[in-house]
């Protein structure tokens, strides 16, 4: 792909629901490819790497979460979930399984711009960022950052491959949303961060709607990251108040 425009796939099998917002996509300078399913879109998966896919969970093809869930086993392509039922459940089911943000369907094509701009722009910083240094007194060791990476306990979160390493050498993907709420954690090390306060550091979305997304994806990363994920050592509840990361597992 040579254009500078960010590519974005439309999953939709209703034929005037993906030209409308393919179409409205165009207008607003997105390069954009349309696919009716999960086939189409492994097939196009296999030509180009997209910056972004809207994804349609309801189709008679393929259900969208099993989509959502072999696409974030294998690659950190953000996807954004539209789903015609606008359940708790499908938002939280979806964000379980990786997806970056999700809208009720029919959208408004307007917010879905700037959802789709917000989630660019999130994985942009994710993917390019360095870990912030001096911006505030950091408790984590300074022989705990190394390059590209910051260790805790095990683990080496690799902040540019959006990775993370055991010392193995055997590596799981994070997600988007799940790297945007560790490296919230890494930043703020033994300090109490309640759900609003990771919703801002994490730049997440509806706050009224995403504290019980915090803690599906919360419960993710500690099966990634604590040796006894139902004895969280690092990432531990504090009852009435929240989260606080302990780096050393105490």
């Amino acid at each position: 792909m040579t254009s500078l425009a960010p590519h974005v796939v439309v999953v939709d099998d209703e034929p005037d629901a993906r030209a409308m917002v393919g179409d409205y996509l165009r207008m607003h300078g997105f390069e954009v490819s349309l696919c009716d399913g999960g086939r189409a879109l492994r097939r196009r998966l296999a030509e180009v790497a997209p910056d972004l896919i809207v994804l349609d969970l309801n189709m008679p093809e393929e259900d969208g979460l099993s989509i959502v869930r072999d696409l974030k086993g294998r690659s950190t392509i953000p996807i954004i979930m539209l789903t015609a039922t606008a359940s708790p459940i499908d938002r939280v089911v979806g964000l379980e399984l990786g997806a970056d943000d999700y809208l009720p369907k029919p959208c408004e094509l307007r917010e879905l711009v700037a959802r789709i701009r917000s989630v660019l722009r999130r994985a942009a910083q994710a993917k390019s960022a360095p870990p912030e240094e001096g911006k505030q007194e950091k408790e984590t060791r300074p022989d705990d950052r190394q390059e590209n990476g910051v260790r805790f306990g095990r683990m080496i979160v690799d902040t540019e491959t959006l990775r993370l390493r055991d010392e193995a050498g055997t590596e799981q993907i994070l997600t988007r949303s799940e790297y945007g709420l560790l490296k919230a954690f890494l930043d703020n090390p033994k300090r109490v961060l309640t759900r609003e306060r990771l919703l801002d550091l994490a730049d997440a979305r509806d706050p009224d709607a995403f504290d019980r997304a915090i803690d599906v994806r919360i419960n993710r990363i500690r099966k990634k990251v604590e040796p006894d994920p139902a004895n969280p050592r690092f990432i531990k509840t504090v009852r009435g108040m929240g989260y606080v990361f302990r780096p050393d597992g105490d």
